[in-house]
């Protein structure tokens, strides 16, 4: 495990702590949100606290910074993958796909109604 994931793991369950509780999530709601999804290789489940915007109603852009330094947006390349995320204290089921464009990475998860 690299330094970066060592510090990276409370800071992510902070995050998820403070999206959970009704009284603290506006402190990062609207900024950050918690992706849950089964990893394609390892069949685990990965909840991974990410910024976001939102594309839409039932859209969701998720930007990754670094792609090349990250692994965890391959698990949403080709067709896409399932996905729940976290939005305003309620877990939303959508579809994730990769968009790449100039360099950049987005995830762009398709929320269901």
């Amino acid at each position: 495990m690299s330094v970066v994931q060592t510090v990276a793991r409370p800071f992510n369950a902070v995050v998820d702590a403070l999206l959970r509780s009704p009284r603290l999530r506006g402190l990062v709601q609207g900024r950050m949100t918690v992706l849950t999804y089964t990893g394609r290789r390892s069949g685990r489940e990965v909840r991974l606290p990410v910024g976001y915007e939102r594309g839409g109603p039932e859209r969701v852009l998720v930007r990754v910074g670094l792609p090349y330094r990250k692994t965890w947006w391959r698990n949403f390349t080709g067709d896409g993958h399932p996905v729940t995320v976290l939005l305003d204290g309620r877990e939303r089921v959508g579809h994730g796909v990769v968009v790449r464009d100039a360099g950049r990475v987005t995830v762009d998860v398709t929320l269901e109604p």
